[in-house]
Formats: C-alpha cells, structure tokens, sequence
C-alpha cells in the first residue's frame, strides 16, 4: 500500500531543494546573510536536504525489507539489486555536475560526490542495517550525533564551498565521499538511520513523538547557548552553533528534530488507517513526491541554463528575484501531475524499480 504522506513529505523536500538552489543561483542584489530573506531562505534549506535523505533512507529500508522478506539472499542475490542501484544514482549525480557545472557558471565541478552519492552509500549497506535492531541503530546513530566533533579538523570547518567540491585524485575524492565533502557520509548518513528508525516505529506513534519532545528540548537549549554566548545560531558556514558545511553536532539534532516533526505533521492518522493530515486538500502534492529524484534532476537543468545566460550578469533587484526563485519552486508541482497522468513509466524512479527486479 502507498502512503500518501510519504509522498507528501517527498513533495516538500523536494520544494525545499529547488527554492534554495533556485535562491542560490538569483541572489537578489544587496542581500546579505544577515537579512530575514536570506534567513528563511537558509531555513528552508536547512530543512530539504535532511527530509529528502531521512525519507529517502525510509524508503531503501522499506524496499530491503520487502527484498529480504522473500526468505535467505545470498551475496549475488544482493549484489544485482544494488548495484544496478548504483549505477543510476551515481549516473544521476555526475549527470546533476555536469548540468551545474562550474565551467557555465555553476556550482558543481563534474565528479563532485553529493547528496546521490550518498543515498547510493546508503544502497550499498541497506542490506546490512536491515539486519540491526532498533537499539543497534538508535546506537549509531547517537555515534553519528558525534562524529562531527570526533572529526574535527578533517571535517575542513574552516574551508569554502569550492574546496568541498574540489578534488585531486581518488583519495581527496574517497575524502569527499566519506567525511569532507559538501553530503558526507559521516555524519549525514544520520538521516539514513533515522528514517530506518522512523520506518520501524511507523506503529508507535509515542515513541516517535517522543524523539520529537527530546529534540524539541535540546533545540531550546541550542538557542539558550547561542543567546547567552552571543554566538548566531544558524550559519550555513562559519562560527555558529548550527552550520550546514560541514553538518554540527546541533545542526543534526535540530534538523533531525523538524524534519521528524514534518513527517509527523503531514502524517495525520494514516499510520492507524485514517487519513493524512488535511486529507484530500493536500493531494495535488502526491504526483510530485512520486518522482522527486526526476524532479532533483531536471531542475538542475533548468539552472545550469540559467546559470549560463547569468553568467558576468549583474545580478536581479530582489522583486524579480523573488518571483523567479518561487515560481521556478511551484512550476514543478503541476508539472509532476501532468507527468504522472501522461507519462508515470518515464522517469528515474521507473527506471530504478526496473533495474531493482
């Protein structure tokens, strides 16, 4: 059975994503960090990326149980399910480097590891986290709560958007992958292990809301320390007690916390047979959440040709910018339900559940 918040939740991440790399590419002019804009602009991509991969790790775990459910797979077993999963998450994410590549006025340098290559990590060991419990799991993921601060300096705290997606050589690249790149797997693979958790706890609705509580707290106390210490409280990078690049201690308990919260939200009481939160009201958002690696992609065509026409442009007033980053966010809305009703079977999602079979 499909749940519809599920797709729901894909459908807001997925918004989030294109809203901040559409804010990303059309800064308005004179727009500083420091300016409210700026700051809702930052939240809203605080909180995409840890839904899109908490919801994504819900769903490989969904898709490794129902694999496993059959009875015993032995290594070969597994190996033609991942790896075909691999390879179209690995195609994808060199395919996003080239569409915003550098070269044209973007972001990305070709063979960049990013967020697909670190859901294609999570493909790579779903087979072994399946066979944790949820104690092993709620272990780990407290170990990666704290890897940020066991990395330390490897992490590259001090370093700028470019060296994170720069690399010499394969080992700077393993180093990108794995523990400095802009989506490490330390400690990012955090949101994989809470959506197996969320997953598994999909019946127990106090135990979810009762991570949502702690976290609620530990987020109080987070702005406690940042008012009382007068240290900002969000950067995406810098000195702050929340920083994105690379991911604090607090910036995953925090955004672990909201995105959990989303879930819960949108949830509603479909988890005990009722309805999604609003029902039928939210619905238009499904078709969306059906094909967000589609949409992941595709927009980042989009802004790879934007990038380009932009390129040695000044850069717009805050109005058009405005109206460029929020329509090029909900053109995608009507788009996917188009999609779905003329053409469900093209789209990367197709193409990953038949390569899975």
């Amino acid at each position: 059975m499909r749940l519809r918040h599920i797709d729901r939740i894909r459908a807001v991440a997925v918004l989030c994503m294109v809203e901040v790399h559409t804010a990303a590419i059309l800064p308005p002019r004179g727009m500083t960090v420091g300016d409210p804009g700026a700051f809702i602009a930052a939240a809203f991509g605080g909180m995409a990326a840890p839904m899109f991969i908490m919801i994504s790790g819900w769903g490989i775990h969904r898709s490794t149980i129902r694999r496993s459910s059959g009875g015993p797979i032995g290594p070969s077993g597994w190996v033609t399910w991942i790896f075909p999963r691999l390879a179209v998450l690995v195609f994808c994410q060199f395919l996003v480097n080239v569409l915003l590549n550098v070269e044209r006025g973007g972001r990305f340098e070709w063979h960049t590891p990013g967020v697909l290559t670190l859901l294609a990590f999570a493909s790579l060991v779903a087979p072994l986290l399946v066979r944790l419990t949820i104690h092993t799991r709620a272990s780990l993921l407290l170990i990666m709560v704290v890897s940020p601060i066991i990395l330390g300096d490897a992490s590259g705290p001090d370093w700028t958007w470019w060296d994170r997606v720069s690399s010499e050589g394969s080992a700077e690249w393993t180093a990108r992958l794995l523990w400095n790149g802009t989506y490490p797997v330390l400690p990012w693979i955090f949101y994989i292990i809470l959506g197996t958790l969320l997953h598994d706890t999909s019946e127990n609705r106090i135990i979810r809301e009762r991570f949502i509580a702690i976290g609620a707290g530990i987020t109080s106390i987070t702005i406690v320390f940042s008012f009382l210490r007068g240290v900002p409280w969000a950067l995406t990078e810098g000195n702050a007690v929340l920083t994105f690049f690379p991911a604090s201690s607090a910036f995953l308990v925090v955004s672990g916390t909201f995105a959990l919260l989303a879930h819960r939200i949108l949830e509603g009481d479909e988890a005990e047979g009722g309805e999604p939160w609003k029902g039928d009201s939210l619905s238009f958002l499904e078709p969306l959440g059906r094909v967000t690696l589609t949409v992941y992609v595709a927009h980042f065509a989009v802004l790879g040709a934007v990038a380009l026409v932009m390129q040695g442009e000044p850069r717009l007033e805050f109005a058009p910018s405005f109206v460029a980053t929020i329509g090029h966010t909900i053109i995608w809305i009507p788009i996917a339900i188009l999609h779905q009703r003329h053409c469900p079977n093209i789209s990367f999602e197709e193409l990953l559940r038949r390569v899975s079979r």
